[in-house]
């Protein structure tokens, strides 16, 4: 093989993978985010979580009962409410941070 020859195969192997890349955005063109269907982890454990709080659950919506008919304001279940999610996100905090490493 000449010097010649070698530059010419040097220059098709560069065409080639300028006509690849073309193509490649060509195709990738056709995709975009909204193609593609992106799921949180977080939900999904957060829902396999839940029944292992009835407990916590049940209290709140026991004082959601209590403080319905509270027209002062002053009543809430703010602790009940994050004493469940408290619950659900003890459970779900080991799973995830093993699932995201």
């Amino acid at each position: 093989m000449r010097f010649g020859e070698i530059e010419l195969q040097h220059l098709g192997f560069i065409h080639h993978l300028a006509i690849s890349q073309r193509r490649l955005r060509s195709f990738l063109s056709n995709f975009t985010m909204a193609d593609v269907e992106v799921v949180d982890p977080k939900k999904c454990l957060e829902e396999s979580c839940k029944p292992k709080c009835v407990k916590p659950l049940l209290e709140y919506q026991a004082c959601v009962k209590r403080v319905q008919g509270d027209e002062s304001g002053h009543k809430h279940c703010t602790g009940q409410y994050f004493d469940y999610w408290q619950c659900v996100d003890k459970c779900v905090g080991p799973k995830l941070f093993a699932e995201l490493k």
